[in-house]
């Protein structure tokens, strides 16, 4: 896609002294990209097939052996995951649109993002978002980019606490699209922000509604994080502490006890032992200690999504609810709040210092 893109041709701006033979050129901007994890296209089988076949071949997500891993996936578990995965999507299924909730919260996410931008930069921004799985690509959001004439992209993993499977696997599409490019553009990639201030207070501000609004008060607050291997914690992977730290900074901005506030962990599947405590497991256990109201929370995704939806309101409330517990508040990710594009925007100026400068 080449619409509204503005052109240099030989004899005019940086072309004022190219041959006439000189290919146009588009005039230079920056680039910037909301990347997100990913989404399936449909919910049918084979659309399930396809998102969950590239997700889980992904060596960041699952770094088994080919050998070993392949035959399992191919075999057993894509002949039947992709009917329970589809009917998980079934339910959360953004009907009107025909799209993940995903697919919906990251483009009004952008949407925001880029009226912020162009009314500090003006059109010598251009916004846009990608998947690592499923569409829009990283690939053909980064090559439209470039074919609007950025030379300079600032790629935005929105993972506030970094880990391997999440942050470095976005990362490592962003660099496969440039080693297909002549003409690459610079890029910045964005770190981490998982204990950037506006970050925390969005976070804080979300819970205080929340509780603003309960006719009771939960006795724990709950943040559930995606598990990752505890193997991962042991070879370097930073993401476990980000995560503890989220927390505590959390906590601090409350004003909430140690005791008010729990860190735990979802989503785990395979043999290995895996960081904890497991959170449809702890949920179950808070309500046999007499915990009648909690509340839960999920700080490390940026948008709601098929792991808070259907797991956490549905598996991981089921849980609490059957051993015993009365109230089950789940608090929406931060999706398109605006104290949450204002918190990404600040991260975003920061890595466009010495590229852009507003007016």
């Amino acid at each position: 896609m080449t619409e509204n893109v503005v052109k240099d041709q030989p004899g005019e701006g940086r072309l004022a002294h190219a041959p006439s033979d000189h290919p146009p050129v588009a005039r230079a901007k920056v680039g910037v990209v909301l990347a997100n994890l990913g989404t399936p296209d449909a919910t049918d089988y084979w659309s399930m097939r396809r998102y969950l076949n590239e997700f889980l071949s992904d060596k960041r997500v699952v770094d088994y052996a080919g050998w070993k891993w392949q035959p399992l996936l191919q075999l057993i578990i894509l002949t039947k995951r992709p009917f329970s995965s589809g009917k998980a999507y079934r339910g959360i299924w953004n009907n009107e649109k025909n799209e993940s909730p995903l697919l919906t919260t990251t483009r009004a996410q952008t949407e925001k993002m880029t009226a912020r931008l162009k009314a500090l930069y003006g059109d010598d921004v251009e916004v846009d978002f990608c998947m690592r799985y499923g569409n829009p690509s990283t690939e053909s959001v980064l090559t439209r980019l470039k074919e609007k004439g950025c030379e300079r992209i600032v790629f935005f993993p929105l993972y506030p606490q970094y880990g391997s499977p999440t942050t470095a696997t976005a990362n490592d599409q962003a660099f496969r699209t440039l080693m297909k490019m002549k003409w690459q553009p610079y890029i910045r990639t964005v770190p981490a922000y998982f204990d950037h201030p506006d970050y925390i207070q969005a976070l804080a501000n979300s819970v205080q509604e929340a509780y603003d609004g309960f006719s009771t008060r939960p006795t724990k607050l709950v943040a559930s994080y995606h598990g990752v291997p505890e193997r991962y914690l042991m070879e370097g992977d930073p993401y476990h502490c980000q995560c503890q730290k989220t927390t505590r900074l959390l906590r601090e901005k409350l004003g909430f006890s140690k005791e008010e506030v729990d860190t735990a962990f979802q989503s785990q599947f395979g043999p290995e032992k895996w960081v904890g405590p497991q959170t449809v497991k702890h949920v179950a256990e808070l309500a046999e200690q007499g915990h009648k109201h909690i509340a839960i929370m999920s700080p490390a995704f940026s948008s709601d999504c098929v792991e808070t939806l259907e797991e956490i309101e549905e598996e991981i409330r089921d849980s609490f609810m059957e051993a015993g517990g009365e109230t089950f508040s789940y608090i929406p990710c931060l999706n398109d709040r605006d104290d949450h594009i204002e918190a990404l925007l600040g991260v975003i100026n920061n890595e466009l210092a010495g590229w852009l400068s507003a007016p």
